[in-house]
């Protein structure tokens, strides 16, 4: 597709790539350092002991197949986590079962912008399948190009998903931490570890944001540019 092999396109992204490679790299490191510490329980029992210390025994965990496939069910009250996540007694382990934890704290306590992140997912899906074959179908075809306009506004549902995506992250990481802190779990030497695989993981989630947000900016510019 045209869309892929544009060089404007690599031109407007390349500061999001950028971004993405040096997150993907902090996240390897803080998870290594962090992977060879040794943490008193394992992921799956940390998390277990921070959802039992918010009310939440009726939340199960599930080991699931998968390397950081680790997530929170909103739908079923599950707290899935990846084999490496769930058995290992490691701070990069802990921290992450935390993590997860924090969002199913999120969904008990009715947290805003989790329930706006969960409303939004099938709209941002359908923009993030057919904005680009619409757009450029009223690209290519001139007596279409009132696609163009459509496919950006799909797109733009998934830069809200994006952007509302960062604060229930970032919030999730929050709880984690306190909670770690809180119920003994980790203590200040050990959360240096924690902190750094959360801290990386959210630059992941910024870059992410920064990259749709650029393409949605390409977009509109080359939107611009046709109809001139």
């Amino acid at each position: 597709m045209f869309f892929h092999i544009d060089p404007y396109y690599l031109l407007f992204l390349a500061p999001a790539f950028l971004l993405a490679m040096w997150a993907q790299m902090r996240v390897h490191s803080a998870y290594a350092r962090a992977q060879g510490q040794a943490a008193s329980l394992s992921g799956a029992a940390a998390a277990r002991h921070v959802l039992d210390s918010a009310g939440l025994s009726n939340v199960e965990i599930q080991q699931i197949p998968g390397e950081l496939t680790d997530h929170y069910d909103p739908r079923d009250k599950v707290l899935r986590l990846s084999q490496a996540v769930y058995q290992s007694r490691s701070l990069a382990a802990v921290g992450i079962a935390a993590h997860e934890a924090g969002h199913a704290i999120q969904d008990a306590r009715h947290y805003a912008p989790l329930a706006i992140r969960n409303a939004a997912v099938p709209v941002a899906n359908f923009g993030g399948q057919f904005s680009f074959v619409l757009f450029f179908i009223g690209m290519l075809v001139s007596w279409l190009w009132f696609l163009m306009p459509a496919g950006i506004v799909l797109f733009a549902a998934v830069v809200f998903f994006q952007l509302i995506n960062l604060p229930v992250e970032f919030d999730a990481s929050n709880r984690a931490k306190a909670q770690l802190v809180a119920l003994g779990i980790a203590d200040n030497e050990q959360m240096v570890y924690v902190n750094g695989v959360l801290n990386a993981a959210a630059w992941t989630y910024v870059a992410a944001t920064l990259q749709v947000f650029l393409t949605l900016l390409y977009l509109i510019t080359r939107a611009a540019g046709e109809r001139r």
